[in-house]
């Protein structure tokens, strides 16, 4: 029998694709309509219900041990008007006359209050056709329930773990360590995406609390869900962070409350709050985030995911931005970073340039530890826990910065909530691994545009940017006071930076005297000018470049030297925010290698 084949861009899951292989179903050449081989039933599969229909329906055949007679789509219900049809219906006998089973399917992504009225509608309908249970499935968001226990006003009553499996006993628990169909699974991308937004939209409650301090909660569960999956336990012993039969909300709380508590004494710089929500609320998180996997599912999907979930929910609810990931990745890859480089970044966010800079060391621990897993693992893993460091302003964004690096497996130890223009002494004190002239990168994009007042922070006076000759200014741009902490940080001779700046300072009359102390302190090895729109499509419209130094050395002296230079039209998108193919920043960084290996060697 010929097999299946996925086109490389397809809306086809790994799932399907083998339920078509296995004769289950098909689907046409242009991905339109989906027929149901067994039961000889054909829908749209362009309506993004009918995608986790068929998946469903997969399962149950491969998963829950049903036989393809036994199930019916589209299944109309007596005596309704208008008339109404269930999903999915699962029989006790191949006559379909005793439903057994009642399945609502809805797309994934819906809203809590939308799934809460599926949930009444497949009810409703197994309490006509007089099946013992039902079950609600939108994307990896699922409740079953028992039909008759069901109560509107006491939904956990009724609630069990999953749907019984070829019409055996209901479990207690479902998901377990080790099983090939009841372990976590991995997702992709959108689907780890869509489970953070739903997650994260039952925190927010429509605006019922601060985007910001939603966000803080859902980290703090993520916290806990990791820490679940790493716990020490045996094949067959089920995780913890998911909801028993029966079990009520305040249940669940307490169970994962015990989780967050331990490692909040363990590890009291991540979280050093307790959970601030209801119980119901993490009850239904727990209902998004229980069947998948944090840990196994890949770092580069995870990466891009919470990347680009945080961009989505920082520029849309709070008002902050991040930097685009190109030029993020892009200011990385011209560092040319080393595993036993220190690396920091002074005003971190949410962790970009450092996670950025992780996977460049990951990369090369791929290429240089090619056949010694173990190697390639502490390679990546020595330098993310011991070379990363971070500081943020603010705690809210250090913890997000702290989450991130959890996330990707280490590292978030070395990211302190603090002002990192602040006394450099106050840092050492909260943690030892910042001083002065010890890193040797620093890749950054610090605050631009906000005033340093004086009467406010008495700091001020010991910078060389907050004195007017001898005067002491009354105030300073931020951006401005981060170069100088900046070349603070950096070894003397061999530390590099690379910094976005807004263009005022590199071509201001005004500010001649930043410019001035630049050149004396450290040589300038590239400028390369952003394109005005880089940062319009992320919410924030100031022109900007890409300064690259190194800080000079002890009564170092420079004679006349080379700066590369150059302008990016692209960086991977276009002005209207489309995906220009063309990305000039990465020819600028070939260009920039061959400048470098021509005028300084391999130095």
């Amino acid at each position: 029998m010929m097999k299946y084949t996925k086109p490389s861009e397809t809306i086809i899951s790994d799932k399907l694709t083998q339920a078509i292989n296995n004769g289950y179903i098909s689907i046409t050449d242009d991905n339109r309509t989906i027929k149901y081989l067994q039961l000889n039933h054909n829908e749209l599969f362009t309506d993004p219900e009918e995608k986790v229909r068929a998946e469903y329906y997969v399962d149950l055949i491969n998963k829950y041990d049903y036989s393809k007679n036994r199930i019916e789509l589209e299944s109309e219900m007596p005596d309704r008007t208008p008339e109404r049809y269930a999903d999915i219906v699962i029989y006790e006998d191949d006559e379909k006359k005793k439903p057994y089973i009642v399945v609502e399917c809805k797309k994934d992504g819906i809203s809590d209050a939308e799934f809460e009225q599926a949930t009444k509608q497949v009810i409703a309908n197994a309490r006509i056709l007089h099946a013992p249970y039902a079950i609600c499935v939108a994307g990896n968001t699922r409740r079953a329930m028992e039909t008759v226990l069901w109560n509107d006003k006491e939904p956990e009553k009724a609630t069990i773990t999953d749907i019984p499996i070829l019409y055996g006993k209901v479990e207690e628990f479902r998901f377990k360590k080790g099983d090939s169909d009841w372990d976590l699974k991995t997702l992709d991308k959108s689907e780890l995406k869509r489970a953070l937004e739903k997650s994260q939209n039952t925190l927010w409650a429509g605006g019922k609390r601060n985007p910001t301090v939603a966000f803080d909660e859902l980290c703090k569960i993520i916290f806990v869900k990791i820490r679940d999956e790493k716990r020490g336990r045996k094949n067959g012993e089920y995780y913890d962070f998911q909801i028993k039969t029966h079990e009520k909300a305040e249940s669940v709380y307490k169970r994962l409350d015990a989780i967050y508590q331990e490692a909040k004494q363990k590890d009291p710089e991540v979280f050093k709050e307790s959970l601030k929500i209801e119980p119901e609320e993490l009850y239904t998180v727990v209902g998004h985030l229980q069947g998948i996997s944090l840990n196994k599912t890949d770092l580069d999907t995870k990466g891009v995911a919470f990347e680009q979930f945080m961009e989505d929910f920082f520029k849309g609810k709070s008002g902050q931005y991040f930097t685009p990931r190109e030029i993020v990745s892009f200011a990385v890859k011209m560092m040319d970073i080393k595993n036993d480089d220190l690396v920091l970044d002074p005003a971190c966010g949410s962790g970009g340039f450092l996670l950025h800079s992780l996977d460049e060391i990951r990369n090369q621990a791929n290429e240089f530890e090619k056949e010694d897993i173990e190697a390639k693992y502490r390679y990546w893993h020595n330098f993310a826990q011991n070379n990363l460091f971070g500081i943020e302003i603010n705690d809210s964004i250090a913890r997000v910065a702290k989450m991130n690096m959890i996330i990707h497996d280490d590292g978030h130890t070395n990211v302190i909530g603090f002002d990192a223009l602040e006394d450099v002494e106050k840092m050492t004190v909260k943690n030892r691994g910042f001083e002065k002239n010890k890193f040797d990168i620093i890749v950054t994009n610090p605050p631009f545009g906000a005033n340093v007042k004086r009467s406010e922070h008495p700091y001020l006076e010991t910078y060389k940017f907050g004195k007017n000759g001898k005067k002491t200014r009354e105030n300073q741009k931020t951006e401005i006071l981060f170069i100088e902490r900046c070349i603070d940080f950096l070894k003397p001779k061999t530390g590099q930076m690379a910094i976005v700046l807004p263009d005022g300072i590199l071509t201001n009359s005004s500010l001649q005297f930043v410019r001035d102390f630049i050149m004396e302190n450290t040589q300038i090895l590239a400028v390369v000018s952003l394109p005005g729109f880089a940062f319009s499509h992320f919410g924030a419209g100031v022109k900007s470049s890409l300064l690259f130094i190194r800080k000079k050395g002890e009564n170092e002296k420079l004679g006349r030297y080379q700066i590369f230079m150059a302008i990016a039209d692209h960086i991977g998108y276009d002005a209207t925010g489309k995906v220009d193919k063309k990305n000039d920043l990465f020819y600028i960084l070939d260009k920039f290698k061959e400048f470098k290996q021509k005028h300084y060697g391999n130095n």
